[in-house]
């Protein structure tokens, strides 16, 4: 007998609310890495029953209950496949939304568009999905590596540096990375220069070492892709050697709060990054979704949790549109879609598929003895997306 996915996680979430599901009701699949990658699963996870829970109390969607039947993918791309195949052939569900890792993610893309399904992946920040491994079935949420070291590019280019060294997992996510950031500190600042790069194994970071091997090419600035323990061990490792002083650092998502609450203190202060400040933005919707997000959970919700929100409030949308849970109906309406959501005015381009979900950009700081992010300003997705020229040379629509 064929071993059982490992840790899988599996759950109808309106049961938990006191209703059961049915045949009439609209079913959505989930698939995320809850038990390997938990700190950043479980608080999405949280964002889009939050998201849930509402929809229902208002109605549902199209007269009808909302029902999420959630998965762990297992952490691979085999074992998501399977979950997918489970979801999709087993519960019936019309449409796949999640996962983590990019490996996953463009695996479970591939499979929605062998099998015809909506998938909107949100956590997973691979430019592969917009590009020559996207589909039309596949709408990727989250904002991608390109934009993001776009942004970040954007703040290299007004410091004048010159040397720079490059920080990355040996991974998907690190590799676009590493190629975006030569790209465009090329495009924006010619006279720059790349003087080292490093590539650690994902989940194998030797802090020590990486500081050592830095250190002596000599950098002027750091650009930094390392994400989750990794970049929790380079941060700390860095800070202790003394890395960082009068070295700037581009760091990506190093703000969030899924990062910052676990490093307290060891949080190295002036690195240039994206965040989330929860607390501090202050537009109605948003002001909203904090206060019920506290009031069930008891904490401020992560970016991951604000994203599990947005998502499902799209998707809502997306089948309120419609009018219809049929894949080529939603791919119709879904195609340059317009929606309000929490953190303002959304846009799906029809070229690619590709939301405009920005981000915030902002510093590091210590406050309280506790990590922080300051002098913030949010960064409208639409205006970092790779060019429409280069999405046609490279996509192949269906």
């Amino acid at each position: 007998m064929r071993k059982r996915l490992v840790g899988i996680a599996a759950f109808c979430v309106l049961a938990m609310t006191g209703w059961s599901a049915s045949a009439q009701d609209v079913k959505i699949g989930d698939l995320s890495s809850y038990n390997r990658w938990a700190a950043f699963a479980v608080p999405y996870r949280n964002g889009w029953q939050l998201a849930l829970e509402e929809i229902n109390a208002k109605g549902g969607v199209l007269g009808k209950k909302l029902v999420v039947v959630s998965r762990d993918d297992g952490g691979t791309p085999t074992d998501a496949i399977r979950a997918a195949e489970e979801l999709v052939t087993r519960e019936g569900v019309t449409v796949l939304m999640g996962t983590f890792l990019s490996n996953i993610s463009l695996a479970v893309a591939d499979y929605a568009k062998q099998k015809k399904v909506v998938f909107v992946p949100v956590l997973s920040a691979t430019d592969a999905l917009s590009l020559d491994q996207g589909n039309r079935y596949t709408f990727h949420f989250r904002g991608n590596v390109f934009m993001y070291t776009n942004m970040l590019a954007e703040q290299a280019s007004k410091l004048g540096i010159k040397r720079w060294a490059i920080v990355a997992p040996n991974y998907e996510y690190g590799q676009s990375a590493a190629k975006a950031f030569k790209r465009l500190l090329k495009e924006k600042q010619p006279d720059a220069e790349i003087v080292v790069e490093q590539y650690p194994t994902l989940g194998k970071v030797d802090g020590g070492a990486l500081a050592n091997a830095l250190e002596e090419a000599k950098p002027d600035g750091i650009f930094n892709a390392l994400f989750g323990v990794d970049m929790a061990q380079f941060a700390r490792d860095g800070l202790s050697r003394g890395l960082f002083e009068k070295r700037t650092v581009l760091s990506l998502a190093s703000g969030y709060p899924e990062y910052l609450l676990p490093m307290k203190d060891q949080v190295p202060p002036g690195w240039i990054t994206h965040g989330y400040p929860a607390a501090e933005i202050s537009e109605p919707s948003h002001r909203a979704f904090i206060a019920a997000y506290q009031k069930k959970y008891n904490e401020l919700p992560g970016a991951f949790a604000m994203m599990g929100y947005v998502e499902l409030m799209m998707i809502k949308d997306a089948i309120e549109k419609a009018k219809s849970v049929a894949a080529e109906d939603l791919v119709a309406v879904m195609k340059g879609m317009k929606f309000n959501s929490i953190v303002g005015p959304l846009q799906i381009r029809a070229l690619d598929n590709k939301v405009s979900m920005g981000t915030w950009v902002g510093k590091l700081a210590v406050k309280n003895g506790a990590g922080a992010f300051v002098d913030w300003s949010y960064k409208d997705g639409s205006n970092y997306m790779y060019p429409e020229a280069e999405v046609k040379a490279v996509r192949k629509e269906d």
